[in-house]
């Protein structure tokens, strides 16, 4: 089965260039949590050899994007909602603890072009926040946080962090899509954000993250709740739907 939205790529750099445009798929929810696929099919539907691919598949493993199954090739993984939640925690403390202890390095770090860098990315993902654009958001928001993230100079925070916000997104594009219209339901304070790092403030960065976070989680909970509450009252699908 061909994998949608997918185009022909260069042969430079495929191990890399494959993984990135499987992580998009995934992250547009083109590719979504449970489709299963093998290397042949990726390698047939890019034209490209199969030692790439299977190197590029293992990388998503690694970030926790797709599973092996034996003897059946690869699936995308499912992340439950305890997942969502227990992400969300550990991006918080993470977080809050590189904006308390590491702001004075930050500022220091941010040269003018970073700093108008960062800034271009809060602007654009508050827009896209502001008129429910998703597509639009996922990619300035990773973005934006991996830019301010990566001004702290720590690799392994950095890492850590965009494995995370990359997880947690893939699990609630599904939630969202199904939102009709998403303007005014999105987080749009990245601008605020940037101007509380750029004063030098972790207590206003550490406010507004938290705001973040909560926003985000309990945006998330009412869909989840919502879909459960009508997959329990879908006629067929009830205890009675069991019954002789």
């Amino acid at each position: 089965m061909p994998v949608p939205g997918t185009s022909p790529v260069k042969r430079n750099t495929l191990r890399q260039q494959i993984a990135d445009a499987l992580c998009d798929e995934v992250l547009a929810g083109r590719l979504p949590a449970g489709r299963q696929f093998t290397v042949k099919e990726i390698a047939q539907q890019y034209g490209v050899s199969a030692t790439p691919v299977r190197e590029a598949l293992l990388d998503l493993c690694s970030q926790g994007l797709l599973d092996v199954e034996e003897h059946r090739g690869f699936r995308v993984h499912e992340f439950t909602i305890e997942d969502f939640r227990h992400m969300v925690d550990a991006r918080t403390m993470v977080v809050e603890g590189v904006f308390r202890h590491y702001v004075d390095q930050t500022l220091r770090a941010m040269t003018p072009q970073a700093l108008a860098s960062v800034r271009r990315r809060a602007e654009e993902a508050e827009r896209a926040a502001r008129s429910g654009d998703l597509d639009i958001l996922i990619g300035y928001d990773l973005r934006f946080w991996r830019e301010i993230c990566g001004l702290v100079g720590n690799p392994y925070v950095l890492d850590f962090l965009q494995r995370l916000r990359v997880q947690t997104w893939v699990f609630t594009v599904p939630y969202l899509r199904r939102v009709p219209d998403l303007r005014g339901k999105l987080w749009a304070g990245h601008c605020e954000l940037m101007e509380a790092v750029t004063r030098g403030d972790p207590h206003d960065s550490e406010r507004l993250i938290a705001a973040y976070n909560a926003h985000f989680r309990a945006l998330i909970e009412q869909l989840v709740a919502r879909e459960e509450t009508r997959a329990r009252t879908r006629p067929g699908t009830g205890p009675e739907a069991n019954s002789p």
